[in-house]
């Protein structure tokens, strides 16, 4: 934990001495929009909108046979019935041969600053939960703390608001979720994943207790977007065993994260920590692993090679990442899996031949805390978009 806090704080540091060394430098406030956003704020009258997004990926492990991958193919379509009234849906192919909804929900604009909305909404923890479109990261995959620790892409059913303080360059967004399942299917939580089996995606998702999200971001100096989230809560458990003893978990998780734009200079930065109650009943219940503490996190920088009268882009990046999913196991009554704890280095470079289109090449060493252990490299080539 003092390693992350230490490299937050040098970070956060550099992105302060930017600013103050480069006052007068073409830089905004790093107003950065997914895609419901650009749906919500793109259709200046009633109608529809469509867009999409897509990701085309190569990886090639080390000593292994490489494999290739229609990752992902999204449809994105809203309808404005009115100034007032919005909807909003993301429709998810992966791999060719799965489908899902990522997004679903009913906007209701109250004034420009304040928003009522409910359905299926991604989860406000971190960066790239709510920024997961391919043109907006650098590397071909998301990082893997944000698939193993967040978990990406992690949306839920609710209901909740929206909006920002422009004189206090805040946004905001409050929700009540139901919470993961504690059993999801045949699949339990634990192990190296953390809690992503249990995300329901608004599947016929149970709910016995409801679980709350909040996140606060800060845009009010020029080029740096910091942001705090917060998510608490129980994971849901069926009729049949919702009484029993480890049948549900409390889940008490909170995000730091800072964005920053100067010139051709990019970074960013990530720590997420969660506190696991009540997983020694569970994993004796269930007869699984999972620990009482998560947490990791990650540093970014990237650099483009183009001058800025270029309309193309070609970022060079490096990003280390650690994560652990048992960063602590002795209220869990289980022993402490060491290969669980990872770190990772990734670096590449993220040619935007086009806005809305990136090419995509890095390479990536695995590692972890096992004594002994050999670490692992893998190649990434692909292409993502997004209109």
């Amino acid at each position: 934990m003092k390693k992350a806090i230490l490299s937050m704080a040098i970070l956060v540091s550099g992105f302060g001495y930017a600013q103050t060394v480069s006052q007068n430098t073409n830089t905004t406030n790093n107003q950065q929009q997914n895609a419901a956003q650009n749906i919500l704020n793109g259709n200046g009258s009633q109608g529809i909108t469509v867009g999409g997004y897509a990701q085309i990926d190569y990886n090639q492990p080390e000593g292994a046979n490489g494999k290739m991958d229609v990752h992902r193919l999204v449809m994105l379509l809203g309808y404005k019935f009115s100034d007032k009234v919005q909807f909003v849906t993301e429709i998810e192919y992966e791999h060719v041969k799965e489908v899902y909804v990522e997004q679903a929900f009913l906007n209701y604009n109250v004034n420009d600053n304040f928003n009522v909305r409910g359905g299926l909404m991604l989860v406000p923890m971190g960066i790239v939960n709510e920024y997961h479109e391919p043109t907006t990261f650098n590397g071909v995959e998301r990082p893997s703390m944000d698939k193993s620790i967040v978990p990406t892409t992690w949306r839920e059913m609710g209901v909740g608001i929206t909006g920002k303080f422009d004189d206090a360059n805040l946004r905001y967004q409050a929700y009540v979720f139901n919470g993961f399942a504690s059993v999801n299917g045949t699949k339990v939580l634990g192990g190296k994943n953390g809690l992503r089996n249990g995300r329901q995606k608004g599947a016929e998702s149970t709910i016995n207790t409801p679980n709350f999200s909040a996140k606060l971001d800060y845009y009010g100096i020029q080029g740096l977007r910091l942001g705090l989230s917060g998510y608490v809560g129980r994971t849901q458990a069926t009729d049949d065993v919702q009484e029993l003893n480890g049948a549900d978990v409390g889940v008490s998780m909170v995000g730091l994260d800072a964005r920053y734009i100067n010139k051709r200079f990019t970074a960013r930065g990530q720590y997420i920590h969660a506190l696991i109650k009540d997983a020694d009943a569970y994993n004796n219940l269930y007869t699984t692993n999972l620990g009482s503490e998560l947490k990791g996190w990650y540093a970014e920088a990237a650099y483009n090679l183009l001058p800025l009268t270029n309309e193309q882009k070609l970022d060079a990046f490096v990003r280390y990442e650690q994560y652990d999913t048992h960063a602590a196991t002795a209220d869990a009554n289980i022993a402490r899996n060491l290969s669980y704890n990872r770190n990772e280095w990734t670096t590449g470079l993220s040619y935007h031949v086009a806005s809305g289109a990136v090419v995509k090449v890095d390479y990536q060493i695995f590692d972890n805390a096992v004594e002994g252990n050999d670490a692992k490299g893998q190649l990434n080539i692909g292409f993502g978009v997004w209109f």
